[in-house]
């Protein structure tokens, strides 16, 4: 994989938590060797204007992609990318992937990325998990997914909520292999 060309796709979708994408993108934005495509849903966008309060980002190695362009070179198995990041990822997502529906551009990659045995991170907000969520997971673990819930750390003994949420930011860089060395604390270390 060349470092200077790694591809991620950002999946945005609807569901509480648009702290991390938007911590994400302030962390990604000077990182010129990650070309970012990004993928909003409807609810997604809705999330982020309310929890966010803020435009989205932009920066010169990002794009931003309809959730019905299938015309994403990244939908197709002949061009994945490198690795794809849902932030939040729905349970109506999730369930979506864990079934094949590949009836928009985030499912549709999620698909190639587990056809094509590449990263996919996965990372619910949600909770409590009911007994249909659980095996959406573990039938998306067994076909290759991550599944991260968004559990931030707290043995780096976190000051303030920025440090909580870069703790989580850090480790799922580091799960995409955007980061070839984990940039977060490490216990023992």
């Amino acid at each position: 994989m060349n470092t200077s060309s790694f591809h991620l796709v950002l999946a945005i979708t609807g569901s509480s938590g648009a702290c991390y994408p938007a911590r994400l993108l302030e962390k990604l934005c000077d990182r010129t060797e990650i070309n970012l495509s990004i993928i909003l849903t409807k609810n997604g966008r809705e999330i982020w204007d309310y929890e966010c309060a803020k435009p989205l980002p932009q920066a010169l190695q990002w794009r931003y992609w309809d959730c019905d362009d299938f015309s994403a070179p990244f939908a197709s198995g002949s061009n994945p990318a490198d690795s794809m990041l849902v932030l939040p990822c729905s349970m109506g997502c999730l369930a979506r992937i864990a079934q094949g529906f590949s009836d928009n551009l985030i499912n549709r990659t999620a698909d190639v990325q587990l056809k094509e045995k590449r990263p996919l991170v996965l990372v619910p907000r949600e909770s409590p998990y009911n007994l249909i969520h659980l095996r959406n997971m573990t039938l998306l673990a067994q076909s290759g997914a991550i599944i991260a819930p968004a559990s931030p750390p707290f043995y780096h003994r976190p000051q303030d909520i920025t440090s909580l949420i870069d703790a989580f930011i850090d480790r799922l860089l580091f799960l995409c292999g955007a980061n070839r060395e984990y940039g977060g604390y490490q216990w023992g270390v």
